[in-house]
């Protein structure tokens, strides 16, 4: 079973990213950004790398260094004011040598005090880092689906306190972290929580209806027919207007972010 997106990319896309990857080596960076913006690592995480850097650098206004996990690039140092992991294709409990690595530097990144924000995957590796369980689920959580919160998180201020949001995973974090507090669920389990700086959420904020779409259609082998199509259609303008108030997630995090680190570690 899968943890979270990028399941099933196509051929064309897994080639691109590898070139693009050959060419950029690890540590990508988008352009020069002003200097009071913070320093985050991007740990990505995805089989297919680059629409899933396009999600995150679209969302996150941020000097953003991107390291494609699964190709063994992580970030040399704990140099950075902020840590965000992003969704995957794989679940945290295979045996994976990068998978590994991922959980040892999130460790460490979080022990050091660094704010983290892990999405979808990067829920699941948090919550297991953390002393959380993580186990398979029967079938999919796949669409716009509704979420509550409890109001009383700051990553979700600004946001309805019953929220849509699109999901796609087939794990799902079954135990929260001892002494984590769960601020957000629905009928399929936990959809957030929170432990000291570390933050995470199982639905995708990052998503546009093009990629809710695009990733939806790669599942058409994992979903019957009907399932694939009742998904498809609930892609729909309104629920996609409905789910972009989910991006305050970011602003939030990255609000987090400057408040708890007054100086920046970037030179």
């Amino acid at each position: 079973m899968t943890a979270s997106d990028d399941s099933e990319p196509s051929d064309e896309r897994s080639d691109t990213d590898a070139v693009a990857s050959r060419r950029a080596g690890p540590g990508v960076r988008r352009p020069k950004p002003p200097a009071d913006q913070p320093r985050i690592a991007l740990l990505n995480a995805a089989q297919s790398a680059a629409e899933t850097r396009a999600n995150f650098r679209r969302v996150l206004d941020v000097d953003l260094v991107e390291f494609h996990a699964p190709s063994g690039e992580f970030p040399e140092t704990l140099h950075y004011d902020g840590v965000v992991v992003t969704g995957s294709w794989a679940s945290v409990y295979w045996d994976r040598e990068w998978i590994a690595r991922l959980k040892s530097w999130v460790g460490d990144a979080v022990k050091a005090g660094i704010p983290t924000l892990g999405v979808c995957y990067g829920h699941q590796l948090l919550a297991d880092v953390l002393g959380g369980r993580v186990a398979a689920m029967d079938g999919y959580e796949i669409g716009y689906r509704t979420i509550e919160h409890d109001g009383e998180n700051e990553l979700l201020e600004g946001v309805d306190e019953q929220f849509v949001a699109f999901t796609t995973h087939s794990d799902r974090v079954v135990e929260a972290p001892p002494g984590a507090t769960v601020f957000a669920k629905n009928d399929y389990g936990i959809h957030g929580f929170r432990r000291g700086n570390a933050f995470a959420v199982q639905f995708h904020p990052e998503y546009d209806r093009e990629m809710a779409e695009h990733v939806t259609r790669r599942k058409e082998d994992q979903l019957s027919e009907e399932h694939l199509q009742a998904v498809l259609d609930g892609i729909t303008d309104e629920n996609d207007a409905a789910a972009r108030q989910t991006t305050q997630v970011f602003d939030n995090f990255v609000d987090y972010v400057l408040a708890v680190t007054p100086e920046r570690v970037r030179k």
